[in-house]
């Protein structure tokens, strides 16, 4: 764990790692809404060559739902981010920890917020301990 979040190595090639953790982020009802594959974009906008590095953008909606009907202005923090990297052999994993996500400004002091956020703590941590 880092201050933004979890962190997991996995074994095995890229490609399987970012379908590995979709799925594991499903069993926790979490559905990846957007893909940014850092490497192709930085070399298509600035030749940049730079190693496998894809950015999932993961929500649940029942707990996005909740979260903006209470507080419309936390959509700046969503969905929550998850990357996958190449890291020789092997991928690291990132996953934003959602509770110091919510931190942010003064979320922290709405009820409704301090749920979703303690929801998705509890099922992001479950998703690193799956991959992990």
């Amino acid at each position: 764990m880092t201050m933004l979040g979890y962190t997991v190595t996995i074994d095995g090639p890229f490609d399987e790692a970012v379908e590995t953790v979709t799925k594991a982020l499903a069993t926790e009802g979490f559905g990846v809404i957007s893909r940014i594959d850092l490497d192709k974009a930085f070399a298509e906008k600035i030749g940049a060559d730079f190693r496998r590095y894809t950015i999932l953008g993961a929500c649940n909606p029942n707990l996005a739902l909740k979260a903006v009907t209470a507080r419309p202005d936390i959509g700046l923090l969503l969905p929550c981010n998850v990357t996958v990297e190449q890291a020789g052999q092997d991928c690291i994993v990132r996953i934003v920890d959602a509770g110091v996500m919510m931190q942010s400004g003064d979320l922290s002091g709405t009820p409704e917020i301090a749920e979703v956020a303690s929801d998705a703590v509890e099922r992001l941590t479950k998703v690193a301990a799956k991959l992990g």
